[in-house]
């Protein structure tokens, strides 16, 4: 089986189905679909047909509590040799694999995030980790930056859809999905921890202050974090400590998932390149090029690089985003690529013009243009 997991409107859905040109498609969303399921496997099978070889898209099933079971008693007695199962949802499908899952060794796990700068030059799915730069038209990189990498309101290029897509699916996500994945019922509270997350994104988290502000005690707001990342409204990126003396040990950053939601042009443009890494590290992993991990690398002494990115446990690359090519390169590339021995350190210079030329093939600190340097990623 293949499980598709990505934020709501990412996609997943358009993508299964147009992939899978013969395929019997059931969402539990549906009212009529979703009694099928509650009948069980055998109802499922005798709706699609013996003897019918086809593929099988079940949408939001995580909202079934009981859809792990469901899943497993479907594969193993009707799907294993007939049919090839795929599961899309908007949340929850990757968190049991922290812990004992009854579906182990039935799926491999796939993430769906918004276009990016090299989805949108390249065609084609990349044989390798980095593929060679390509320029991206202007317009369409202003609208990526502008709108954010959701199918629709990148081609719409329309601020007036923009708003009124962006308000729709944040009433989506926090009165619907909250609602249907988890047992929150202070949803008010929660949407105030969203919009202080958006205000703060790419900050270091301060629980304690974060509960002052919203009146809940510091579990509550992990709690609450942790179920907006289950549902891609956002993730938390660690400190990497191998090597580094004093090191900060815990706190994390926090991004948006997605970054058009930010008013300030330099927190937006750190979290675009943290998706797009991110996006980047899923990919790796998911294709089974190894293991991959998202850092930053902060000192006790304000020493600080926005991300690191790992490879089987080594440190790979540095990067330091900034807004403009006039600010000179950061003092601490230098200092941290000789800490953790990363094979590449980059600032990325967002309002940069193309160049045509391979920024991995630099190992020592560069300063890289941000059309550049994100082409090459995924």
């Amino acid at each position: 089986m293949a499980f598709v997991a990505g934020p709501r409107q990412v996609g997943k859905t358009t993508s299964c189905t147009s992939f899978a040109k013969k395929h019997i498609y059931f969402n539990w969303d549906n009212e009529d679909d979703q009694q099928l399921i509650l009948k069980g496997p055998a109802a499922i099978a005798d709706k699609i047909g013996a003897g019918k070889t086809r593929t099988i898209i079940f949408d939001e099933l995580h909202k079934y509590p009981n859809w792990k079971n469901f899943l497993k008693g479907f594969y193993d007695t009707y799907a294993r040799d007939m049919f090839r199962v795929v599961v899309t949802g908007s949340a929850r499908l990757d968190i049991y694999r922290k812990g004992a899952d009854s579906l182990m060794g039935r799926y491999f796990m796939y993430h769906m995030h918004p276009l990016s700068v090299a989805e949108v030059v390249h065609k084609g799915m990349p044989v390798g980790e980095i593929v060679l730069p390509k320029k991206i038209d202007d317009k369409d990189f202003a609208s990526l930056v502008r709108f954010g990498g959701f199918p629709e309101p990148y081609l719409k290029r329309n601020l007036r859809f923009y708003n009124r897509w962006k308000r729709t699916r944040l009433k989506l996500l926090f009165r619907e999905d909250l609602r249907d994945t988890s047992k929150i019922y202070e949803i008010g509270q929660v949407e105030l921890l969203a919009e202080f997350i958006r205000q703060q994104s790419g900050q270091l988290v301060n629980y304690a202050r974060l509960a002052r502000k919203i009146r809940a005690s510091q579990d509550s707001i992990r709690r609450w974090i942790s179920i907006l990342e289950s549902l891609y409204y956002c993730f938390s990126i660690y400190p990497w400590t191998h090597n580094i003396s004093r090191s900060l040990m815990k706190s994390p950053k926090i991004y948006l998932s997605d970054w058009s939601l930010i008013d300030d042009p330099g927190a937006g443009n750190e979290n675009l390149v943290a998706c797009h890494l991110l996006k980047a590290v899923n990919w790796w992993q998911d294709q089974g090029f190894g293991e991959y991990g998202l850092y930053f690398l902060r000192t006790k002494d304000k020493r600080e690089v926005d991300f690191l990115v790992t490879r089987n446990g080594k440190s790979w690359f540095l990067v330091e985003v900034k807004s403009s090519k006039k600010s000179p390169l950061s003092r601490h590339l230098e200092y941290f690529q000789t800490r953790t021995g990363a094979e590449h350190a980059f600032q990325v210079m967002m309002d940069a013009d193309f160049e045509d030329a391979d920024c991995f093939e630099f190992s020592y600190p560069v300063r890289v243009a941000g059309r550049s340097f994100l082409s090459q990623l995924i």
